[in-house]
């Protein structure tokens, strides 16, 4: 095992993807970003990202040359060709334009189109709350669940995410994440390679049964939330594929080549951000004051954790002691 701080972390993932063929303002925003997630415990779309990545790039899946630009703007709504090159840097010129618009018109659209795999979509929203404004956060990706009814992948786990800001002294903002299947799919993939099975209910075979088989469950499709009980998973997951595809410009999941691969088309997907500032309505101080009470009474009952406290716990420990990364996975980006 390795114990890496993470600006050590940082440095090496950054020439990691340099070496793959990403451009250094695109290798340092993606290795900002799995790091990140690494050190919040989002191990699923964090350093055993790198690898993936890279083979993409060296593989022609990714533009490593690609420049993130605005396409189109008008009003509150603005698009963003991220130009088929890794997702963060098109997702920051997105998030930065939307937080400026907003703050003029009160609301902001920003869709990125020809895009890749974006990893925690709630970190994007970061900017967001540090302006004092309200983020929602939508991302779709090759196909891994079925429509309701259905038992071939249509949508991907298409995660949801919102960043709600708090007063400074009040503590930090509520960070919401999930995803729209029962489980993300990168704790499938984390299963796979450590040889670990699943639990009943995660995922189904190629042939649309239930498994507790990783490498199976990879290969067949995730169940989206709720799925054993009611159709809502499938239909949110429609909701956002809509939004971020048929919006702004971008390929179906079922269009998109499975990332776990490493030759195929260029996933070509797309991501979505809404920008509120909160004083185009009833006012930020309102806003505040109601967030307060809200949070106030969901405390009265013990057991209750704030969303993102998780996250920010381990961050904070992670930016005193560093990470400590597997031999195996850093050498595989490393050599």
């Amino acid at each position: 095992m390795a114990s890496l701080s993470l600006a050590q972390a940082t440095a090496l993932v950054d020439a990691a993807l340099q070496r793959a063929g990403a451009h250094p303002d695109m290798a340092q925003s993606t290795a900002q970003a799995l790091v990140l997630a690494e050190a919040q415990g989002q191990g699923g779309h964090g350093l055993s990202r790198v690898a993936q990545y890279a083979s993409h790039l060296r593989n022609g899946r990714v533009d490593g040359a690609a420049q993130a630009r605005v396409l189109r703007q008008r009003g509150g709504a603005v698009l963003i060709d991220a130009g088929e090159g890794l997702a963060f840097p098109a997702c920051a010129l997105g998030i930065s334009t939307a937080i400026a618009a907003a703050r003029l018109h009160g609301v902001a659209f920003a869709g990125i189109a020809r895009s890749h795999h974006c990893g925690v979509v709630v970190d994007h929203l970061r900017p967001v709350a540090a302006a004092g404004m309200v983020g929602l956060g939508f991302a779709n990706s090759p196909a891994a669940m079925p429509a309701a009814g259905g038992r071939h992948p249509v949508f991907g786990t298409n995660p949801v995410a919102a960043v709600f800001p708090r007063r400074a002294e009040a503590g930090d903002p509520l960070l919401i994440d999930l995803s729209l299947s029962e489980v993300a799919r990168g704790k499938v993939m984390v299963a796979a390679k450590a040889g670990r099975p699943i639990p009943l209910g995660w995922a189904l075979d190629a042939a649309g049964q239930p498994t507790t088989d990783a490498h199976a469950a990879l290969a067949g499709s995730m169940l989206p939330v709720g799925a054993a009980t009611s159709p809502k998973g499938a239909l949110l997951a429609l909701v956002v594929e809509l939004l971020v595809t048929a919006l702004v410009g971008s390929r179906f999941g079922f269009e998109a080549d499975s990332f776990f691969v490493d030759a195929g088309n260029r996933p070509r997907i797309g991501q979505a951000f809404i920008v509120i500032d909160p004083g185009a309505l009833a006012g930020s101080d309102s806003f505040y004051d109601r967030i307060e009470v809200l949070l106030a009474e969901m405390l009265r009952d013990d057991g209750v954790r704030l969303p993102g406290a998780r996250r920010q716990a381990l961050l904070r420990q992670a930016q005193a002691s560093g990470l400590t990364v597997a031999d195996e996975l850093l050498a595989s980006w490393t050599h």
